[in-house]
């Protein structure tokens, strides 16, 4: 068989790949604490499970139309008005299977050789991946960790060229946990106005999950944007609903067309079950949303004090999200060492920060979706496992 040359320049998510080794080692009767997989550990409420059961029990076993129920995106629609204070048409929403097609859309409508893509580095991995397989020139942005892993706005703008096509943003962030502060947004959305041609992917799927009363801050806020913005956000992080495998984006008009047959081509459309769940989950009640924030949020100050307690690791208080991404350098080990040392020999997984691209080196990633005894007990293995080699 001849493969397509392309096939090659397809990435993975690493931490898929550190699941499968710690299931692998518990299956072989090894005590494993999970702090590497990014999915919240809680159940999706139970009316939003209710509501799926209900459509299948109406009957709601069919295609639906290629964009996503008209009801889902009216309720999104109504969403975004609350939570960004903007308004949309409910015709430029598209109901997607997750967040992962939004970010191959852009890419492949952007992305061609000879363009470039610039996206955070160290940032969500299939940023990166979906950039090289449309055959465009991955453009790292660094994130400071001085800066709490947020972006420098002058740095980005002046990384444009006339290559440019595309920028992915992502904040509140996956692997740092970074929340960009509006006054670096305002002045990336002012210098843009220069780079009329550049479009933006903003990746707000923790829009939820801002912590020390801090506000989300939205990229759809900027109307010098709207016509060049899609908004990446959806069910998976706020509701627990990682499995069901839904999530939304907002096209501007001249896109939305072009990102519907995206979806045509790839999926038809998201199961119709789904979708009436996540109908429910948008306009049923938010307490467990409010709960399971609460929870990570105390969760959060205990991994903070605990790996800075570690030999070697310095870790900053992140701003979103439900991740640690301490400095690890102080070590003397590599990322992919303390990653391998601590699931093999402490029974802990986290995530090497190069997983996450090539800044990433020198950290790791901890997800802190677990209990605040495991959380405890992990710090605890860890440090003995460093003072034993």
């Amino acid at each position: 068989m001849i493969i397509a040359e392309r096939m090659a320049r397809l990435g993975t998510e690493s931490a898929f790949e550190v699941l499968a080794r710690a299931q692998a080692l518990a299956s072989q009767g090894q005590d494993i604490i999970n702090l590497g997989i990014g999915q919240p550990d809680f159940q999706t409420p139970e009316n939003i499970v209710e509501a799926g059961r209900k459509a299948l029990s109406d009957g709601h076993h069919g295609y639906t139309p290629a964009n996503g129920i008209l009801g889902l995106r009216e309720a999104v629609a109504a969403d975004i008005v609350k939570r960004r204070g903007v308004e949309v048409n409910p015709d430029h929403v598209l109901v997607v299977p997750g967040g992962k097609p939004t970010m191959f859309f852009a890419a492949l409508m952007f992305g061609e050789p000879g363009a470039e893509i610039m996206y955070p580095n160290p940032g969500f991995p299939i940023y990166e991946s979906a950039i090289r397989f449309a055959g465009a020139t991955p453009v790292p942005i660094k994130l400071h960790e001085e800066n709490g892993y947020a972006f420098d706005a002058n740095e980005v703008l002046s990384a444009i060229t006339p290559r440019t096509r595309l920028i992915i943003l992502n904040s509140p962030a996956n692997p740092t946990g970074g929340v960009v502060p509006q006054i670096e947004l305002e002045k990336l959305a002012f210098g843009l106005e220069s780079h009329p041609d550049v479009a933006v992917m903003s990746d707000e799927i923790y829009s939820r999950m801002v912590y020390d009363n801090q506000p989300h801050h939205s990229m759809m806020v900027f109307e010098n944007l709207r016509d060049r913005l899609i908004l990446l956000d959806g069910w998976s992080k706020t509701y627990a609903m990682t499995g069901w495998r839904i999530g939304y984006s907002v096209w501007p008009e001249n896109l939305i067309d072009l990102a519907t047959r995206l979806c045509i081509n790839d999926h038809s459309c998201v199961n119709a079950p789904t979708q009436f769940a996540a109908l429910e989950a948008l306009n049923g009640p938010q307490d467990d949303v409010d709960t399971m924030v609460a929870a990570f949020d105390e969760r959060r100050s205990v991994i903070v004090e605990e790996l800075n307690t570690v030999p070697g690791f310095k870790c900053p208080r992140p701003g979103g999200a439900f991740y640690a991404f301490p400095n690890i350098e102080g070590t003397g080990k590599s990322s992919r060492e303390l990653q391998d040392l601590f699931l093999e020999k402490a029974g802990v997984a986290t995530v090497s920060g190069t997983s996450f691209g090539e800044f990433g080196e020198g950290y790791l990633r901890f997800s802190y979706a677990n209990s605040i005894d495991n959380i405890r007990e992990a710090v605890r293995r860890i440090k003995e496992v460093l003072e034993s080699n």
